[in-house]
């Protein structure tokens, strides 16, 4: 697969080729497919497509120096960001300001797909993959669900910087 950046529509400054690593991943029973890394667009973000089984999601977290934002492509979101409660559905675009504490989860009885952008994404990056288990770039079924390994999951955002909510609080 090749990827190009352009600096205006009829110049391509550098062409290259993807990298060689999964792109499939079984990320807290999502199935997650990373179209880009970081570092193949000049570390300025990370870009994923995510298909989020009912009532699974991403937990409260927050994270200093990266942004993070969602387009829904089919299904319904659920987000909680600072405190507020959304509804997101296909077409809306949610952006969470860099340390805001946000959570998502898809809602209703069809899985939720959802194309998440993190800037620059190497937290991310680092985080998904770190917890996530590699599956066939092929797949587009969800992955068989499988209960996480919580103190890894901890210990995985506490080394990239991401802070998970406890019940307790920040």
């Amino acid at each position: 697969m090749r990827h190009s950046y352009h600096r205006s529509p009829n110049r391509v400054v550098k062409e290259f080729e993807m990298s060689d690593r999964p792109r499939t991943y079984n990320v807290l029973n999502s199935l997650l497919r990373f179209h880009a890394f970081p570092s193949e667009t000049m570390g300025k973000y990370c870009f994923v497509e995510c298909l989020v089984p009912p009532g699974a999601g991403a937990p409260p977290n927050y994270h200093a120096g990266e942004t993070e934002s969602y387009y829904i492509l089919e299904g319904q979101v659920g987000f909680l960001v600072d405190g507020r409660e959304l509804l997101a559905g296909q077409g809306d675009f949610i952006v969470i300001p860099d340390g805001a504490v946000h959570a998502f989860e898809a809602v209703g009885d069809t899985p939720a797909r959802l194309l998440i952008v993190n800037a620059p994404g190497h937290m991310h990056d680092a985080f998904f993959t770190g917890i996530g288990s590699p599956l066939p770039d092929d797949q587009t079924e969800l992955p068989e669900p499988k209960e996480p390994d919580i103190a890894m999951v901890m210990a995985k955002a506490n080394e990239v910087g991401l802070s998970i909510v406890t019940q307790a609080g920040k």
